[in-house]
């Protein structure tokens, strides 16, 4: 069991180096699943196999002990019975193949339930949806928010709440599913976006903004016009989503290198912008970095098997504490 324990041991860790190392695009909702089937495996056999066999073995020490005594006795030799602790200990400790296995299942389990059901973390990498999220934004993403998913396969299994206007959300990049993206939805199934001149209208309804100071861009030293958009949300209970964005009047409003993608027939690009008609089942995703964002625009609707969860907190940012908060 310690060689094949050993090969085991080793493929995952060729896995992640390669990963790492970028010779291939890793899926780490796989390798959590893949590390939690397998250690507990592991886990199953210790506790009806392995352990008991070593349970046996360190019983079996006790009893030859305690005969060697009574036959000494016999002959008429007293003698106390050895201490045999030390030795039962070491027969009972986990050998390192199942220390690195069945020991690491209930960690691992924990993590894998957390991750896939409840909360997983997610890190800002670029500035797509400055002035909400920062580059370096370590924030937590509700997993069950729209409902719960299977793992891996990213399979729906219950309702939750419906998809609306204004949410900050996580999903599956459309072209390539192993990589995640963050954006704000700005279209709902039915919805005919168009974001012409630099203005976002939503069936034919112009989405109110409001100038507030110019936003200062810490790592080009410059200034950003900001605007205050309000968001109407197609929820009763909350009706409109306040958030803040970035425009540059300087960068042209037409969308330049769309790629071919799913029902883009229902697109009409022109020099003022885009004007699109979600499809059922589909969203509109938008980065509040308008002029810094590939999203919609640019690769089409996303899909609602792709969605991961909606994103609500930002728990840690190294370079600036302050960050730490929820946002909308």
């Amino acid at each position: 069991m310690a060689i094949l324990t050993a090969f085991v041991l080793g493929a995952f860790g060729l896995y992640i180096g390669s990963w790492y190392l970028g010779y291939q695009e890793g899926n780490f909702a796989l390798l959590l699943f893949s590390a939690t089937v397998v250690t507990g495996i592991y886990w199953i056999f210790e506790k009806l196999i392995f352990l008991p066999r070593r349970v046996q073995e360190a019983q079996a020490l006790d009893l030859a002990e305690h005969k060697r005594v009574d036959e000494l006795a016999r002959m008429g030799i007293q003698q106390e019975p050895l201490d045999i602790q030390a030795k039962q200990s070491d027969i009972l400790r986990q050998p390192w193949w199942l220390d690195w296995t069945a020991g690491l299942f209930p960690v691992i389990l924990v993590v894998f339930i957390l991750r896939s059901f409840l909360f997983e973390p997610f890190k800002i990498p670029s500035g797509s949806m400055i002035p909400t999220l920062w580059v370096g934004d370590l924030i937590l993403v509700n997993k069950f928010h729209y409902g719960v998913r299977l793992p891996v396969i990213n399979l729906k299994i219950t309702d939750g709440e419906p998809v609306k206007r204004g949410d900050v959300m996580v999903f599956r990049y459309p072209p390539n599913p192993s990589l995640d993206y963050i954006k704000r939805v700005v279209g709902v199934p039915g919805d005919e976006v168009a974001y012409i001149n630099k203005k976002l209208t939503i069936n034919g309804v112009a989405v109110q903004d409001e100038s507030v100071p110019d936003f200062f861009e810490e790592d080009s030293l410059r200034y950003i016009k900001q605007f205050e958009e309000t968001l109407p949300t197609g929820d009763p209970k909350v009706e409109k989503v306040k958030h803040r964005l970035l425009n540059e009047n300087e960068r042209p409003a037409f969308v330049e290198g769309a790629s071919n993608f799913p029902f883009k027939e229902q697109c009409q690009y022109s020099l003022e912008g885009i004007v699109c008609k979600v499809p059922e089942g589909h969203y509109f995703m938008m980065g509040d970095n308008r002029d810094n964002s590939l999203d919609s625009r640019y690769w089409g609707f996303v899909p609602d098997k792709n969605i991961v969860g909606r994103a609500f907190y930002v728990w840690m940012n190294f370079g600036n504490l302050k960050r730490i908060g929820g946002f909308d």
